[in-house]
């Protein structure tokens, strides 16, 4: 952001200007005086001025660093206590040392307060005298690589601070070494002291976003229990959510601040998940286990509960997507967008069901403030009105000297609420060093303190959006800012609402970037257009899943969620992460779809005119499905008809766990293999599952055959009865003519009378119209 030079109420008149020359002179005279009584050495005959010893990119052999500075923002009749360690970088050992504190001149501007935080060596001029006399901290010797702590207590009075405004305060360590015995400058630390005891004419409106989002850590997958117990990909909520961890951390320390709390109602969610039975994915990938934080949880909810009651709350669209990746790659895939219009109802529903509170849904958060038109659009599609932008992204002209109010109109009727980039970013990196997360919180208060200096008497609102999820250390480093500026005297805080509702200011830049402007680094890290592909196939086959099942929100639900977490701004910079989550919730509903599948079967035998094939469905899911038809084919209806024609269908319903077997009714036409199949379609005519083929082989006999074989048979029939008669016939003339007692044959048996034997005459097997009970499974013809 462009500023002048210089603003009004910040340069120091020419009376002052002499006051502080004469100070620093008189404050340097001992020190001189110090020098002149340095034994005389070749390189210190003349005077030797305070000059750095190292190169521009280093900050001396000795390195200082700031640990602690109380307090941040001092007011007047405080103690300013600086303490930290030094530590000799060098193979010489450092004797008659001294820390001490060196205050410079008011800065003139946020941009000489950047050059200020960015210069690492000694300047004599630009870093000011030393503060002498008792405060400083003696250190008689100082052996190469042992850190020494160190601690100095200054009242504000000493300081001698005059006109309000920034003031570089330098941390130095001066010393001597056998290579150079005369004190001289061996390391510094500079870092900044906000000077502000009386209360601005004007106060900035300020407006600081606390954000309450988490990564996604729920899969799509839920028990089969009536509960649906859900499954989480591992146990990191509950680490965040534990005693020191970074979620319980946000709220804890939220608590006590006047923010605005931006959340993901996703996070909501799965932390109410977590209240009930839930359970956890091994290693493996295919087994679970029980989780054990159902108590932390809810502690976490009822905290939070309490925290946001009668506070300002945004919810973000559920699953917090990313508009931008929506924007430049998933825009040109069909049915994207609609994503996010039911993701912002379902955030709104949730932070309602678990708070009990009315959040905000006007606000669309772009990941990093960064924005251009196409952005804009997909951000205002779902019904939000308000765009949160950052300033490095919606620049001002060159022309403007100051910070203008974050709040402007865009076009459309939109609304950009740009966010302070220098605020915004102050506590990003590594806040687990000390010293970094001192440095940030006294850069962070200089620079608020200096944009209400830019103009004074001119109201403004701004903004500050930090990094989505900071960490432990970057979240208290964050309070320990905002405390420092609650207790300041140039801030007034007010929620996002009011923010963005302010009166716009009429310089300000409403113009929003192109797409070419749009960073090369964070468009590498948005979501393919292969991504959004798969969402689209997700969605397809969850549609047509849907409309086979009883209880649709069982599955509907979780996995619409699902897909929403699948498109979240987290998966950013985690490229691998995010494909192997949606090949999850992918396949998983791939898993689901073939429980409902067709039994497959073997070749069927038809040895008749007609006959039944029957098929079966299998239903492995714990409800029911309905709306389903089973069809079956004759690819050849000619030789073998499936009901009337090529096929015949039938309505499916089965109750869950259990299979159904349809039959359908064939007409044979002639003999040999028919190709068959079956295949399961859903009410709206498309195909469910795979089909199954089998083969149906024809052994029927035609008509020519039949009468042949029916004329064979009456032939046997009609020999059988002349036999059958003509036996008969003889027995009666028998019985008539009496029985005759004729010759006996060669063993004395005798001839039957009239009934010569006949040697081709078998003997029968069975006495004439037997009565006597048959033997068991013989055959008796009446």
């Amino acid at each position: 952001m462009a500023e002048a030079a210089d603003f009004p109420g910040t340069r120091p008149t020419p009376a002052r200007r002499w006051l502080r020359r004469t100070a620093a002179l008189l404050v340097g005279t001992p020190l001189l005086a110090g020098l002149l009584q340095v034994p005389a050495s070749p390189a210190a005959d003349a005077a030797v001025p305070e000059a750095p010893v190292a190169a521009a990119t280093d900050k001396g052999p000795v390195e200082v660093s700031l640990d602690e500075l109380t307090p941040a923002v001092p007011r007047e009749g405080d103690t300013v206590t600086v303490s930290g360690t030094v530590t000799n970088t060098r193979k010489q050992t450092v004797t008659d040392a001294e820390v001490g504190l060196r205050l410079g001149a008011p800065l003139s501007g946020r941009s000489a307060l950047d050059s200020a935080a960015r210069r690492k060596d000694f300047q004599p001029g630009a870093d000011g005298a030393e503060v002498g006399g008792k405060h400083v901290d003696k250190i008689a010797k100082l052996v190469p690589g042992v850190p020494t702590d160190f601690s100095i207590s200054v009242p504000v009075k000493a300081l001698d601070l005059g006109e309000d405004g920034v003031y570089q305060l330098g941390v130095t360590l001066t010393g001597q070494s056998a290579a150079q015995p005369y004190p001289q400058v061996l390391g510094i630390e500079r870092t900044f002291l906000p000077w502000q005891p009386d209360g601005a004419e004007t106060k900035t409106k300020t407006t600081y976003l606390w954000p309450l989002i988490s990564e996604t850590h729920l899969t799509a997958e839920t028990g089969s229990d009536e509960q649906q117990t859900p499954v989480f990909k591992n146990d990191d909520l509950a680490d965040e959510l534990a005693a020191g961890g970074r979620l319980q951390q946000l709220l804890a320390l939220g608590s006590d601040l006047d923010v605005t709390w931006v959340i993901d109602p996703d996070t909501l969610a799965s932390v109410e998940a977590m209240t009930e039975g839930y359970r956890i994915r091994n290693d493996d990938g295919k087994t679970t286990r029980a989780g054990k934080h159902q108590a932390v949880a809810k502690q976490w909810l009822n905290d939070l509960e309490a925290a946001v009651k009668d506070e300002k709350v945004v919810a973000l669209p559920f699953a917090d997507p990313d508009l931008a990746s929506l924007a430049h790659t998933g825009k040109g895939v069909t049915g994207s967008l609609s994503h996010l219009k039911e993701a912002t109802e379902a955030g709104v529903s949730a932070v309602k069901a678990i708070l009990h509170t009315e959040p905000s849904t006007d606000f669309a958060w772009p990941a990093e403030g960064a924005i251009d038109p196409s952005i804009v659009d997909v951000s205002t599609s779902a019904g939000a009105h308000t765009v949160i932008a950052r300033s490095d992204s919606l620049r001002e002209s060159q022309a403007l000297p100051y910070s203008p109010t974050a709040a402007r109109p865009i076009g459309g009727g939109t609304t950009a609420v740009v966010a302070d980039a220098r605020l915004s970013t102050a506590f990003r990196g590594d806040m687990t060093v000390s010293e970094d997360a001192t440095l940030a919180v006294q850069e962070f208060t200089a620079q608020s303190l200096m944009l209400n200096q830019q103009v004074p008497g001119k109201q403004r609102s701004i903004v500050i959006a930090p990094q989505r999820m900071p960490t432990v250390s970057q979240a208290q480093a964050m309070a320990k800012g905002l405390t420092a500026l609650q207790e300041g005297t140039w801030t007034q805080f007010q929620g996002l609402t009011a923010a963005a509702k302010a009166k716009p200011d009429p310089q300000a830049t409403t113009r929003v970037p192109s797409a070419g402007a749009y960073p090369a680094a964070l468009r590498k890290r948005e979501l393919p257009q292969s991504a959004f592909m798969t969402f689209r196939d997700t969605q397809s086959a969850l549609e047509r899943f849907q409309v086979i099942l009883t209880k649709r929100d069982r599955v509907v639900t979780p996995f619409r969620r699902a897909i929403d977490r699948g498109m979240s701004t987290s998966w950013r910079g985690r490229p691998a992460e995010a494909t192997t989550y949606r090949d999850g919730v992918q396949n998983y509903l791939n898993s689901l779809t073939k429980q409902v599948s067709l039994i497959k079967r073997s070749d069927a035998k038809l040895s008749g005119r007609s006959a039944t094939i029957p098929v079966s469905v299998q239903n492995n899911l714990v409800q029911g499905v309905e709306n389903l038809t089973l069809r079956l084919y004759s690819r050849k209806p000619s030789r073998l008809k499936i009901g009337d024609g090529e096929y015949e269908e039938k309505q499916v319903k089965i109750a869950g766990g259990h299979s159904q077997s349809v039959k359908f009714t064939t007409t044979a036409k002639a003999n040999g293999p028919v190709p068959v199949y079956a295949q399961l379609f859903t009410e709206d005519g498309q195909p469910y599952g795979d089909p199954v083929h089998f083969e149906v082989n024809v052994t029927e006999f035609t008509l020519a055959v039949m009468l042949v074989i029916a004329g064979g048979l009456l032939l046997l029939v009609l020999a059988g009865f002349r036999m059958y008669t003509q036996r008969k016939r003889a027995a009666r003339k028998r019985a008539e003519e009496g029985p005759d007692e004729g010759p006996e044959d060669e063993n004395g048996a005798a001839a039957e009378a009239g009934d010569p034997e006949q040697p081709s005459d078998p003997t029968p097997d069975t006495a004439p119209e037997s009565t006597d009970p048959s033997d068991t499974g013989e055959r008796v013809d009446r």
